[in-house]
Parts: C-alpha cells; structure tokens; sequence
C-alpha cells in the first residue's frame, strides 16, 4: 500500500486571489459609511426641520442622528450585495 497524502498534486491554489482582511474590510465599510453619512445629512436636516415646524416640537430626533440612523441602515445593504 502507498502513501498518497505525501505526494500531493500542486493545483495551483496557492496563486488564487485571497479574500481582503478583516482590517481592510473595515475600513472599506467605515469610508462607504461617511460618504452616505454626508450624503443623507441635507435630506435628513430639511425632513428633521419640516417635522419640527409642523409639530412645533424639537424633541425628535436631530438631523445628525437621523442621517446616522440612514447611513447605518444602507450601508451594510452594499455590503451584502458583494
């Protein structure tokens, strides 16, 4: 009886593309969520304000959080896409 596990066959998997590390995709996600975040914070300052006229109450959340709430909702929507 031979030892096949020895003498394997070379497939070529060492020169296959490499997923990105986990720092790299990070860092993708967190330059992705800026761009949005700056992106949504207009719409979300005139929304934020057009509420507060027609309810004569500032208690709702800010124009900052809502664009934050926008970016953290539709940024992972493009990372999962991948």
């Amino acid at each position: 009886m031979s030892d096949m596990t020895s003498d394997m066959i070379d497939t070529g998997a060492d020169n296959a593309p490499q997923a990105p590390s986990r720092k790299a995709v990070k860092a993708e996600f967190m330059v992705y969520f800026a761009i949005i975040f700056v992106a949504t914070l207009p719409l979300a300052t005139l929304t934020w304000a057009l509420q507060a006229i027609r309810t004569r109450s500032f208690t709702d959340k800010g124009p900052m959080a809502r664009a934050w709430t926008q970016a953290r909702i539709i940024t992972p929507m493009i990372f999962s896409a991948y």
